[in-house]
């Protein structure tokens, strides 16, 4: 999830359009290979038993472990990183762990990836209980939802300068610290097959962080991380390029005037770090006076009429609320009353210092003062392909603000050779998108879906990620 701000959905420095829409541990246990065919139970630590939740409030019966605590990432500064497990849901010592971000930069994968997309729970609409998610994905693996960077939901800081100097760089350390970390107190983790899955401003975040794994595992013949792929979802990836395919597809998609597109494109210089003022008002004039009352991270759902529908509102006030055919456009306000509920926070061992501030689905503080932020992931996406990741890229096709065009045009100049050229995929009777398979990656749409794909469409969702982890093409029929 990408975190706006005020009226412009953030990509950060996609200063291009995109700004304008939006503004090592050496010393570690190493348990033999055994391991992999023990039960969980068996090998349970102390630390692992301090943070196993018993249950949650209002939770229905499960038989799969949970657990959720923290883990320090930085002494000197104290930013620990707040992370909730739940084991897959049947044989959790055969199954892979997937680790789960969300964007923004600043917004909790507690609040949307667990509570709205690929975790056991849903939130009801009280905020008083959760029940089961049909969809889970940890019927296929171990989900490790974080928390990530420091500020973002539970997660903190004892140095409040941390807040205002995030970027690229440290989140990326800060998540290998915290892998690292989590695996020594969590050992029978350690060697299984590992893939990272996230969306949105992840699309920084995941590769960023493979990168990372890959260049530590290189001074291990036997690396304790076993990083096997990733995937990304409606991902930024490239400034220009993201830039260019935003415009298109508000053009296409009827959201803007003629006269606009052509003003845009005349004045916006997408290779630019600064914006011109003419370039300012002609986003400006679409998203205020040709958009109209629309949520544009799914732009055919109704929005949550429970808030505000001033365009001047930030767009995190209407962001990821939607709902036709069973999907409710309200459900990050459920998260907001579970979460700050103490109860709540107990049962999750979570808010342990008294954290001096609501718990939020996104930090404001965060997204606005966010330091670095790098232009492109293609490089990266080239360093992995050849070091052999499974990579997999995604797009819901009714989200505006990281579309499906801007992740074709960025993925289009990598100039990967086709394998299996674009076909339609099947859910059940139905198409639920459409793919190509290229050497060293794979790209899928999912029709229907908005910009949190598993809360859109969740069958869909589950699919595509099935596929993933079994190394198969997505169903012809």
């Amino acid at each position: 999830m990408l975190k706006p701000l005020n009226n412009q959905p953030n990509g950060l420095k996609l200063v291009n359009l995109q700004s304008k829409l939006k503004q090592g541990f050496q010393q570690e246990l190493h348990p033999n290979k055994q391991e992999h065919h023990n039960c969980t139970a068996a090998l349970t630590t102390k630390e692992q038993e301090l943070d196993r939740i018993t249950a949650l409030p209002g939770q229905p019966p499960v038989t799969f472990s949970q657990f959720s605590g923290y883990v320090t990432v930085n002494q000197k500064h104290g930013r620990a990183l707040f992370y909730w497990f739940t084991q897959a849901s049947t044989t959790p010592h055969n199954k892979p762990l997937l680790l789960w971000l969300n964007g923004g930069p600043g917004c909790s994968s507690v609040a949307y990836g667990a509570s709205e997309e690929i975790g056991p729970f849903r939130i009801n609409r009280t905020g008083s209980s959760l029940y089961l998610n049909k969809y889970s994905w940890n019927r296929e693996a171990n989900l490790l939802f974080l928390e990530s960077p420091a500020g973002v939901g539970f997660s903190y800081t004892n140095t409040s300068s941390n807040l205002k100097d995030s970027g690229d760089s440290r989140t990326a350390q800060d998540a290998l610290t915290f892998l690292i970390r989590w695996m020594s107190r969590f050992p029978q983790y350690k060697y299984r097959d590992l893939y990272i899955a996230g969306e949105s401003y992840a699309g920084h975040y995941v590769p960023q962080l493979a990168k990372k794994i890959n260049e530590y595992n290189k001074a291990y013949s036997r690396p304790i991380i076993n990083l096997k792929g990733f995937i990304v979802g409606n991902a930024v990836t490239d400034n220009y390029y993201d830039s260019i395919g935003t415009i298109t597809f508000w053009w296409t998609h009827s959201m803007i005037s003629d006269r606009t597109y052509r003003s845009i494109l005349k004045h916006c210089n997408f290779t630019s770090e600064k914006s011109s003022n003419l370039c300012d008002d002609a986003v400006s004039y679409a998203m205020n006076h040709e958009f109209g009352d629309i949520d544009q991270y799914s732009i055919y759902t109704p929005s949550c009429i429970s808030l505000p529908n001033s365009t001047t509102v930030r767009l995190k006030n209407t962001l990821l609320r939607r709902r036709a055919s069973g999907y409710d456009p309200c459900t990050e306000n459920y998260a907001e009353k579970y979460y700050n509920r103490i109860d709540v926070q107990k049962a999750l061992h979570a808010n342990i210092t008294g954290i001096p501030y609501k718990w939020t689905a996104c930090n404001d503080v965060l997204i606005n003062n966010w330091k670095d932020s790098e232009d492109s992931m293609l490089p990266i996406y080239k360093e992995l392909i050849k070091a052999g990741l499974r990579i997999w890229v995604f797009s819901g096709d009714t989200d505006s603000v990281v579309p499906v065009t801007a992740t074709r045009f960025a993925l289009s100049h990598l100039n990967l050779t086709i394998k299996t050229p674009w076909y339609p995929w099947y859910s059940g009777n139905q198409v639920g998108g459409w793919t190509e398979v290229y050497q060293g990656l794979t790209f899928a749409t999912v029709r229907g879906a908005g910009h949190e794909v598993p809360l859109f469409q969740p069958r869909r969702g589950f699919i595509l990620f099935r596929s993933f982890l079994a190394g198969k093409q997505l169903p012809k029929s």
